[in-house]
């Protein structure tokens, strides 16, 4: 999991590059594009980093799943560019066999030292890879080793059951391309990123697109597409009109868009449970939200079947939620407190808090969704009913990014977002340790951080099911988030592309294999 966050990139040599590129490439591209065709996704904002060492918000992600294959597939656990996996007896190895002959977009051999080289820098604490963690069990790291060309073997401090999940969301870098880079994510490779998915890098225009083109040597076979293009639209009214006409060909909608789009659009609408929790996150580098209390009420003050209505017009497209993790992880549980709207409640609590009256907190999200704007006045009317004053702060996605991602940052109260972290609640770390780069509540608690790394390391199951429960109790009792719902993905997607099941929808990404799309016959 994988979570949604910012930064620009501009490819100037790969636009020039297009500019001059020989006449003979150019009009073999076109006829190319026009015998096996191309899609265009709309996606709402500029990429971060195009690595995934660094990746973390939807649209970087969405884009990464496209440019680069991971050693196995993340919603089934089936083998990518790995063959095999085997598993020691101790739990303490794990052997990954590489299917033969892969390579990366530049013709180079993809091998065991990529991985290894991938691993390696991600632990490395001067690259700073938000990663890092997954790769660490009780505050020691992981060995990882080359066997041979195509063998890969990682030998754990301890037992620790979630690794395979880590391995399932495990995509190898290029070791002959970032190899003595002191610092990778602020790379200008990144620019130009070389990859081993189903489509290579072409050209990015910043506030425009991100161009991709058929990989031919893909481990799954060539894609049926020849060109794949990011169409970056910030604005979702610009980009449901472009859907409508044509100008871009997949996109996710917000629900309260998909009557319009059906009526003036010839889309097929694909709506699957995206294993999503929205939420609101309590800001405590600010003075007023350090108090239990005052988050407590704020969390008393706000009724979630009325919030999913505000959002989403509609209970079909999200359920109310209780825990942080959502249903799909292991160890969920819906016993704990919830807060159930209870105003006289919230007052008192919020009397009790030593709020005082007129400090003006106030809710960050982003200016281009249309649900949080209306769960965020949803929000101020509910909060004036407590004597809590909101004021409503729409923010650019990039810059909100920027802003929850500062550690520092005091300017935002609370902060409408979203998550999807995977099947095991170990990738909650990254979100809720004192010291994460996520932790946007910047929640600082010790049990907390004892309780996570016990259960990474803990292999009994009804233990690790009672520590995870533990986990869930302190974050619901002490208020760190407010979980809002369980959300549903809705897509739009034009009807003259098919291949819908064999790409296979899958949360954040869109799909997991946009080389199985195609244009219908």
């Amino acid at each position: 999991m994988k979570k949604f966050f910012v930064g620009t990139l501009i490819a100037i040599f790969a636009v020039v590059l297009a500019a001059c590129g020989s006449a003979t490439k150019e009009t073999s591209n076109k006829e190319s594009a026009k015998k096996d065709g191309s899609i265009i996704i709309g996606v709402a904002g500029e990429p971060s980093v195009l690595n995934p060492n660094y990746a973390s918000d939807r649209v970087t992600l969405t884009m990464q799943q496209a440019l680069y294959a991971p050693l196995f597939w993340e919603i089934d656990g089936k083998p990518a560019l790995a063959d095999s996996l085997v598993v020691s007896a101790s739990s303490l190895e794990y052997t990954v066999k590489l299917k033969e002959n892969l390579t990366w977009h530049d013709g180079k051999p993809l091998t065991a030292a990529d991985v290894v080289f991938t691993v390696e820098s991600t632990l490395d604490e001067k690259q700073h890879s938000p990663n890092r963690s997954k790769f660490v069990f009780d505050g020691k790291p992981l060995k990882v080793e080359a066997l041979d060309q195509t063998t890969v073997k990682f030998t754990l401090p301890t037992a620790a059951p979630a690794f395979t999940e880590t391995l399932n969301t495990f995509y190898p870098i290029p070791e002959h391309l970032f190899a003595g880079v002191a610092n990778i994510e602020k790379s200008d490779k990144n620019k130009k990123p070389v990859g081993s998915g189903a489509f290579a890098f072409v050209e990015y225009k910043t506030g425009e697109y991100v161009s991709l083109k058929r990989f031919d040597n893909y481990f799954d076979g060539k894609a049926k597409l020849a060109k794949l293009t990011f169409r970056i639209t910030k604005d979702q009214n610009a980009a449901n009109l472009a859907l409508q006409n044509g100008e871009i060909n997949l996109k996710a909608i917000q629900p309260a868009d998909r009557d319009s789009i059906e009526l003036a659009s010839d889309v097929e609408i694909i709506t699957y449970p995206e294993n999503r929790l929205s939420y609101i996150a309590f800001n405590q580098n600010q003075t007023a939200l350090k108090s239990k209390e005052l988050r407590q009420a704020l969390s008393y003050a706000l009724d979630r079947k009325s919030l999913i209505n505000s959002a989403y017009g509609s209970a079909d497209y999200a359920k109310p939620a209780s825990s942080f993790l959502t249903e799909n992880t292991k160890y969920f549980t819906d016993k704990v407190e919830t807060y159930d709207n209870d105003i006289k409640k919230a007052r008192d609590l919020v009397a009790q808090s030593g709020y005082e009256e007129g400090t003006k907190l106030t809710v960050y999200y982003s200016n281009n969704s249309k649900s949080q704007e209306s769960m965020a006045l949803y929000i101020q009317e509910q909060y004036k009913k407590i004597g809590v004053t909101l004021e409503l702060k729409p923010t650019d996605p990039n810059a909100l990014s920027t802003i929850t991602l500062d550690r520092d940052n005091k300017d935002y109260s609370l902060a409408l977002n979203g998550y999807i972290m995977g099947n095991d609640p170990d990738a909650y770390t990254s979100l809720f340790l004192s010291d994460s780069p996520y932790n946007y509540s910047n929640n600082h608690d010790k049990t907390l951080d004892e309780l996570f790394t016990k259960g990474a390391v803990t292999s009994d199951d009804k233990v690790r099911q009672a520590i995870y429960e533990d986990v869930q109790s302190n974050i619901a009792n002490n208020a760190v988030i407010y979980p809002i719902s369980y959300d549903n993905a809705v897509l739009a997607l034009d009807k003259s592309f098919k291949g819908v099941e064999a790409a296979t929808p899958q949360p954040v990404s869109m799909f997991k294999d946009f080389s199985k799309l195609e244009r219908a016959k």
